[in-house]
């Protein structure tokens, strides 16, 4: 099957978080504190998969709040955020079923060994152009896009726009996005 034919099938996008929605740089702090920088468009792109009736889940080795505050805050919804995974294959085998998902109609994307499981068992499996070397060898779609810098917008745009989806609709933005 095609990359072409397999996006038909995309429903859902599951996202780990360092490396793939940030460069991977972790600012530490004197009392402990782990920040990292977001991008954007990253976000926009997420907003635009939600509306458009996609299903978005972050499964992710870190543990900080911020974390899931900038998934909510992207249209993720908060019971699909998984934090602490260390076996990313059960959080995304949970995901799926939570949803009645078939994997290949998720698009999974990964930049380090702990995401080869399941992009793997999913229908598309995507790493940024700076993923392990690993996982450049088995991903379906190498994107030009490095990790944090433009990589999530990159994915979902070209999915939609394939499906026909990417279009916007200001007054369900602005009624689905007020803070």
């Amino acid at each position: 099957m095609t990359l072409k034919e397999k996006i038909m099938n995309i429903k859902a996008f599951a996202f780990d978080v360092d490396g793939v929605m940030t460069d991977g740089g972790i600012l530490a702090t004197d009392d402990g504190g782990l920040y990292r920088i977001f991008d954007a468009k990253d976000c926009f792109g997420l907003r635009m998969a939600k509306m458009h009736g996609y299903i978005l889940a972050v499964i992710s080795g870190g543990h900080a709040d911020g974390i899931r505050h900038r998934a909510v805050m992207c249209g993720v919804e908060p019971e699909n955020v998984f934090l602490s995974s260390m076996a990313k294959i059960e959080d995304f085998n949970t995901f799926i079923n939570k949803y009645g998902l078939k994997p290949e109609e998720v698009l999974f994307c990964g930049d380090d060994l702990p995401d080869i499981p399941p992009m793997l068992a999913c229908g598309i499996g995507a790493c940024p152009s700076d993923a392990a070397a690993d996982v450049l060898a088995i991903a379906d779609y190498v994107s030009p896009c490095p990790g944090g810098r433009g990589f999530v917008r990159q994915i979902v745009e070209m999915v939609m726009k394939a499906r026909g989806d990417w279009a916007l609709d200001v007054e369900q933005y602005t009624n689905s996005y007020k803070y």
